[in-house]
């Protein structure tokens, strides 16, 4: 199938992009890298009236660290995430997990904003977003506005952005030294969507002692699932096999995912558990390696 008929517009900047908004609101589609919205077009999925190609907004593809903060603009490319130094050496876990999303092609077109807006469930930067409390920045004509990952992911494909806003920026906390991570996920097939994945942070003290755990899953809710009643288990302890479990079985029991062509929801609850666990010991070994190399 092809798209519906439909207006195309390409701003030279920002300002521009967010007049065409407030003009066309909810009519208009902004298209980043098109690797969801194109497909969506193609099948009818979506159909706007109005397409506004940010593509020329060069200002809102960067990586740099501002306040503590890793600061990634919306048009930031999923490849850059990939092989950039700074994030590598800032916020590891964006950068392995960066490899798990698509392929090649898929990456090198796809961008940060573009998935985060998308808010698909089972999305690799949605879960990460969720685990690091990332923040986002949105504008608009009227304004500037930043939102939580909690607040911004309302459902399935629906975050809370307006007709008339554009998401600008995504902010991610840089990890410490003494933090180790893990993204681990099942695929049917190399770059598909994951049927269920699980992204951990763990951060251990001098006594390696947990004083920070984060996790987060997609593939098992309406958004990417997190809980921070779980992650308490693992702070102000070590991290043993038996506390792993815990967390693990706790998971399990907790999400409510859905059947599907790929996975029934029992299936999901089981795979979630036997993730979360591997992916939290290898956070924790990570961590701790890094505590060694310090000493």
């Amino acid at each position: 199938m092809k798209p519906a008929k439909f207006e195309y517009q390409d701003p030279d900047s920002v300002e521009e992009a967010l007049d065409l908004l407030k003009q066309y609101g909810g009519d208009a589609k902004i298209l980043a890298g098109g690797q969801s919205l194109v497909p969506m077009m193609n099948f009818r999925l979506a159909s706007p009236e109005v397409l506004i190609d940010i593509n020329k907004l060069k200002d809102l593809d960067y990586v740099r660290e501002v306040d503590g903060k890793l600061a990634i603009g919306a048009l930031t490319r999923q490849t850059t995430l990939e092989f950039s130094e700074t994030v590598r050496s800032k916020c590891g876990l964006l950068a392995d997990a960066a490899e798990l999303i698509g392929h090649p092609q898929t990456r090198n077109r796809g961008t940060v904003g573009g998935s985060i807006v998308h808010a698909d469930p089972t999305a690799e930067l949605t879960a990460i977003a969720r685990a690091l409390d990332a923040e986002m920045v949105i504008r608009s004509k009227e304004g500037e506005r930043t939102d939580s990952a909690e607040e911004f992911f309302v459902s399935v494909m629906t975050s809370n952005l307006e007709p008339e806003e554009m998401l600008v920026e995504v902010r991610f906390p840089v990890l410490s030294s003494e933090t180790g991570w893990a993204f681990e996920e099942f695929v049917l097939r190399h770059g598909d969507f994951a049927v269920v994945g699980v992204t951990t942070v763990v951060t251990l003290d001098s006594n390696e002692v947990c004083t920070d755990a984060r996790l987060a899953a997609i593939g098992v809710d309406e958004t990417a699932f997190r809980d921070p009643a779980l992650e308490e288990i693992l702070k102000g302890e070590k991290i043993t096999d038996a506390a792993l479990e815990e967390v693990a079985h706790l998971l399990s029991a907790k999400v409510d995912p859905f059947d599907d062509l790929h996975a029934s929801a029992a299936q999901r609850k089981h795979l979630v558990g036997v993730l979360a666990k591997r992916a939290l010991r290898k956070a924790a070994d990570m961590a701790l390696q890094n505590l060694q190399g310090e000493k």
